[in-house]
C-alpha cells in the first residue's frame, strides 16, 4: 500500500480480501497473501478509527 488508503478504502480493500479467501480457489500461498494483506488493512482500519476517537476526545474535553 504505497499511499495511506481511506477507512473507506480500507473497508472495501478487506471485504475484496474476504471474498477471495472464502471462494477458496487460492492456492495455500496465494491465501496466505491475502491473509497478510488482510491483517495490515485491519490495522491500517483500526489504526484509523483510533485517530478518529482521539479526535472526538479532544473535541468533546475541549465542549466542557
Amino acid at each position: 500500500m504505497a499511499k495511506k488508503m481511506t477507512l473507506e478504502e480500507s473497508f472495501d480493500k478487506l471485504d475484496e480480501v474476504i471474498q477471495e479467501l472464502q471462494g477458496g480457489e487460492l492456492t495455500l500461498e496465494e491465501a496466505f497473501k491475502k491473509y497478510e494483506e488482510g491483517m495490515k488493512l485491519i490495522k491500517n482500519c483500526n489504526d484509523s478509527i483510533e485517530r478518529v476517537e482521539k479526535k472526538l476526545e479532544v473535541i468533546e474535553q475541549e465542549g466542557k
